[in-house]
């Protein structure tokens, strides 16, 4: 079977994927809450290592900004983690959570459009959009970039859309970045036939990085 999670992207650099859910076959998962709040300018993002502090560019990115929003007004990066960290790339989270000892992918909505030519460059402390190799499939799941990451540009292979950058805490991203990572088990579901499976990925921390809350920063 083919791996889900690339270790590729363009030439050398891994993908960012985002997986589908893994939960179990009830009502699909709804779509994130719209906000329409105009003000909402951040979020804080309270993990195990302190807090980071995320500020959005709703001008540049609104699609990928008011998505982003939809999920932390439902609370579903509560409790997930950084599953994915790679020091001198990127750190990635908001899809699993631990459940039942194993990391389960959360259930997201629909894929969103891609804003990979919005301009914004994925640079270090910039946040973007975790998505497979199909541009308009990023849902819930995102990334830190921890250095610039130009190859992660549009026009390669369609931009990877960043829609905010780190503001306080990026002391707390580095702390994250040099955790201790292994292999480890992931459940998410086959993107060709849908089932649950459970795999084996690279790159996890080795004791689980936490977002406890992701809130508004009125």
């Amino acid at each position: 079977m083919k791996r889900y999670f690339s270790l590729l992207i363009l030439v050398l650099l891994p993908t960012l994927v985002s997986c589908e859910p893994a939960k179990e076959k009830a009502k699909p998962a709804a779509d994130p809450t719209p906000v329409a709040e105009s003000t909402v300018t951040k979020v804080r993002l309270n993990t195990s290592h302190g807090d980071i502090v995320i500020e959005l560019n709703a001008e540049k990115a609104p699609i990928s900004v008011e998505n982003f929003l939809g999920y932390v007004k439902n609370k579903h990066y509560d409790g997930t983690i950084f599953h994915r960290v790679m020091n001198g790339f990127m750190i990635q989270g908001g899809g699993f959570a631990l459940t039942d000892g194993k990391l389960i992918e959360k259930s997201a909505g629909k894929g969103i459009k891609n804003e990979g030519q919005n301009g914004l460059k994925n640079l270090r402390a910039t946040i973007a959009m975790a998505r497979t190799s199909d541009p308009n499939s990023a849902k819930a799941q995102f990334f830190i970039n921890v250095v610039d990451n130009s190859a992660l540009d549009f026009p390669n292979n369609g931009g990877y859309a960043v829609f905010g950058n780190v503001i306080e805490g990026m002391d707390v991203v580095d702390k994250i970045k040099a955790v201790p990572t292994g292999t480890k088990n992931l459940t998410m579901r086959h993107p060709a036939t849908g089932a649950a499976i459970e795999m084996p990925s690279e790159n996890v921390p080795v004791e689980n990085v936490v977002i406890i809350s992701a809130t508004i920063v009125k």
